[in-house]
């Protein structure tokens, strides 16, 4: 257990929206019983569809925002138990890097006071020398330190909110799709920067995205999402699916090798509305492998000798 860096047990958040004089308000379920572990030095990957919960759950586990239930464990600390002066503290250990580099970043700062906020917000005074430690550390050249966002270029943004996420030092990095907006080739750069900084600086990342090419190749291990619940954990990158769901991403995903080209075979059938959840498993109105009980019971996240979890009645 001393390997496990951050633990979630039975983590759910629903929002309420809408409601009036002459109605009730609708309840959404973003995450639903969420069990996870992440291991210190590791790379986990979440993968799923939009509107799955993955950013939501992000923001669960930094305690941006409060859950509906269950709990949080970072280091062994239960963080929903922590006042906020305590949880600022500890948010000296963990830190997020954005999907979108320009909205992250204020328009009205420089480079270098956006490097300087971290430690604002903390009360710390910042070390001498530290600014231009952390350009260098991203790879980015000190005449940016006087510049402004609007002067870079999207990889050179995001290379900036990593160095703004390692300000403080932290262990553990969250980054919500860093390399979506960016072209192949700055991609490329990114991660290539994300793995010698994590050699480098020993530390523990949660990886989202929706590129599963990209996850299997950066990652450790990798969790899939389904309407907010986990519904497939493959403990190797390289491990063959169980569920369905997962099985239908991975043929969505293009090699780029004409001698590889494979027929997709699109799902069918509806998604499942967050605010009106089926009484079963919410993956059985899509799913090939669909029966009677998997309409009407939900399926639990089974773990197998390998270590490989899949919530599925009928696993592949």
């Amino acid at each position: 257990m001393d390997e496990i860096l951050l633990s979630t047990q039975g983590l759910s958040k629903s929002f309420e929206l809408g409601g009036g004089l002459f109605s009730k308000p609708s309840r959404m379920m973003a995450v639903r019983e969420v069990d996870l572990s992440v291991r210190r030095g590791s790379v986990t990957g979440i993968v799923g569809e939009s509107g799955c919960g993955k950013s939501t759950l992000a923001r669960l586990l930094l305690r941006l925002i409060e859950p509906t239930g269950g709990m949080v464990r970072f280091d062994g600390t239960a963080l929903p138990k922590l006042s906020r002066r305590e949880m600022r503290l500890m948010r000296r250990r963990m830190a997020m890097v954005f999907q979108d580099p320009y909205s992250s970043l204020d328009p009205r700062f420089t480079i270098a006071e956006c490097l300087r906020e971290p430690f604002a917000v903390q009360g710390l005074a910042v070390p001498e020398g530290r600014i231009e430690a952390l350009l260098q550390q991203v790879g980015l050249p000190l005449q940016m330190m006087n510049a402004y966002p609007h002067h870079l270029s999207g990889g050179q943004r995001q290379r900036v909110g990593i160095a703004r996420a390692l300000a403080l030092s932290p262990q553990m990095i969250i980054l919500d799709e860093p390399t979506a907006s960016l072209d192949v080739s700055i991609q490329a750069q990114i991660i290539s920067l994300l793995e010698a900084l994590k050699a480098e600086l020993g530390l523990t990342y949660i990886f989202i995205s929706h590129d599963l090419g990209l996850v299997r190749y950066f990652c450790d291990r990798i969790v899939v999402m389904y309407l907010g619940s986990i519904v497939e954990e493959l403990p190797d990158p390289t491990s063959e699916p169980r569920h369905p769901y997962t099985r239908a991403l991975l043929d969505s995903n293009f090699v780029p090798d004409p001698e590889r080209r494979k027929e997709v075979v699109p799902l069918v059938g509806e998604i499942a509305s967050p605010f009106n959840l089926p009484k079963g498993c919410a993956f059985a109105l899509r799913c090939p492998r669909s029966s009677e009980r998997c309409g009407g019971e939900i399926p639990s996240l089974e773990t197998g000798p390998d270590g490989h979890r899949v919530a599925c009645f009928h696993p592949l």
